[in-house]
């Protein structure tokens, strides 16, 4: 019996393809490194927008029998192509394997789009059990993610595999190479949701830890009733952890509480930057009035380096190494165990 997949291929899309150059520039130089040239290979595509909004996906030489990694980023701040668009594009191409008749395929998805929608509060659809429906009927085995904002999700996949993996390493890496960590921080979580996320790195880092308990409005978009502070953060240097920065209202509203109740610096790290909307502008500006010190995100969201350049209180910590290692792991059948946790 094989102890592999076979040949690994790599397919982009559109918006991931900064993503999976940078994937694939590992595992190409890992197998080049063993040897092994011809197990690694980049596969020729075309993806075709039409005017009327529809798209297509075309794989423009034979893949039958290949262990298939097919990478996209689905909100990609370097073009217009919606999220909804980005999602049909990644459907196509899962789908285009599977005609193609491709042994194994996954869907390399750093950002699984509309993971807030994983319950029903009321009259209204769960988004991101309809997400996973869609990926599996289209032929993908299984699905990469990281950080998945509710990890129920895995539960909505009957056919395909979920493997969420985490940044917590990289992020921690991060903290610590940039001396952010001491005797006078505090690990803040800026919701109840993310409790869990900071009560690890507390536990992780060994720092005290703070919790901000927000009331929300959820007939309004981004909206906070009331925000409560449950621990002490006087003259401490804060790092605040979270999954996500979106539209950065209630970031910069809670780090504006946390300066109220006596912060000294606050550092914020995310792993999905996306800074929807006007955030980047806000950020800015809390910069400017230290607000906040920096924001940390990772390449999940694909900024580029000129975005880093440009704004000096984001900092990026690269994940495309991680994502590598565990195809590298997967399509040689072994445990992805030890790479988590390192």
């Amino acid at each position: 019996m094989s102890s592999d997949r076979g040949q690994l291929g790599i397919i982009s899309c559109s918006s991931g393809q900064k993503f999976a150059e940078a994937v694939g520039n590992y595992l190409k130089e890992k197998y080049h490194k063993e040897g092994h040239d011809e197990r690694f290979k980049y596969i020729k595509t075309t993806e075709t927008h039409f005017p009327n909004g529809e798209i297509k996906f075309a794989i423009d030489e034979p893949i039958r029998g290949m262990d298939v990694y097919i990478i996209q980023l689905m909100d990609d701040p370097l073009s217009d192509i919606s999220v909804n668009d980005n999602l049909m594009a990644l459907g196509t191409a899962v789908n285009a394997a599977f005609n193609s008749d491709a042994d194994s395929i996954t869907a390399v998805i750093p950002q699984y789009p509309n993971s807030r929608q994983e319950r029903r509060k009321g009259r209204e659809s769960v988004t991101a059990s309809m997400v996973a429906s869609f990926i599996e009927s289209c032929g993908a085995n299984r699905v990469l993610t990281i950080d998945i904002h509710a990890e129920a999700i895995a539960g909505f996949f009957h056919k395909a595999r979920l493997d969420n993996l985490h940044a917590s390493r990289q992020l921690m890496k991060s903290m610590i190479k940039r001396d952010l960590i001491c005797e006078n921080t505090v690990v803040v979580a800026p919701d109840v949701g993310s409790a869990e996320t900071a009560r690890y790195f507390s536990r992780e880092l060994k720092t005290d830890m703070a919790l901000i308990v927000k009331e929300r409005d959820y007939s309004k978009v981004s909206t906070v009733v009331e925000t409560r502070l449950v621990g002490n953060v006087k003259g401490k240097n804060v790092v605040i952890v979270d999954d996500m920065v979106a539209t950065g209202g209630t970031l910069i509203a809670a780090c504006s509480i946390l300066k109220e109740f006596g912060a000294k610096q606050i550092d914020v790290f995310c792993t999905f930057p996306f800074f929807n909307g006007s955030a980047v502008e806000k950020l800015q500006k809390a910069s400017e009035e230290g607000v906040i010190n920096s924001v940390t995100g990772t390449n999940a969201v694909w900024r580029g380096n000129q975005f880093v350049e440009n704004f000096k209180w984001y900092h990026e910590v690269d994940v495309t190494r991680l994502f590598a290692k565990v195809i590298y792991c997967i399509n040689h059948m072994k445990s992805i165990s030890n790479i988590l946790d390192s």
